[in-house]
């Protein structure tokens, strides 16, 4: 299982362009939509906490999910195997980094994987849209952390604080009220 968990992310660390969220749709297809490890409510619960927690978020997102599947080793196969080739690209690009800086090959690619990167975020996104607004109230409160981020410039801290309140106080009213369908 270590193995295998290492190989999965060592693929997602070398063939995935475009950042976690990508990376984060590489999972759900392999892990929810294929295999059936998780839930679009699990994976959407790893990247919040993943987002969440300082560091980078695929990193976090790599070592909760080898956790949850294999234990602390399973963390640590699939922190190594995301790492891997990336560390490997980036000795090669220092390296030589004035010979790529500005080459206009280089640059092209890299604004199509951009392009191509996208659709691929968009769809893993939308996918997950659905378990974070299991509830009406969840898309006011979407909102407002929205309004509260980008109009009052509110920490990202204290927004998954509140979030995360108003999480419970939403799911508690729910519950109370027999309309609960949290799994």
């Amino acid at each position: 299982m270590i193995a295998k968990l290492y190989l999965q992310f060592l693929k997602f660390g070398a063939f995935t362009f475009g950042g976690g969220w990508s990376i984060v749709a590489q999972m759900r297809e392999i892990y929810v939509k294929s295999e059936k490890v998780l839930t679009d409510e699990e994976l959407l619960d790893i990247t919040s906490i993943g987002r969440s927690l300082p560091g980078t978020m695929i990193g976090n997102i790599a070592m909760f999910f080898g956790h949850r599947m294999a234990g602390f080793w399973g963390g640590i196969a699939c922190m190594m195997g995301m790492i891997t080739a990336p560390f490997v690209v980036l000795i090669a690009i220092t390296s030589f980094y004035t010979a790529f800086q500005n080459n206009l090959w280089v640059a092209s690619a890299m604004k199509g994987v951009r392009t191509a990167v996208a659709p691929v975020i968009i769809s893993a996104l939308m996918g997950m849209i659905k378990s974070a607004f299991k509830f009406p109230p969840c898309y006011a409160v979407a909102v407002a952390m929205f309004a509260l981020y980008f109009f009052m410039r509110m920490s990202p801290v204290w927004l998954v604080v509140i979030g995360a309140f108003l999480g419970v106080l939403i799911c508690e009213y729910y519950e109370r009220s027999g309309k609960n369908d949290i799994a």
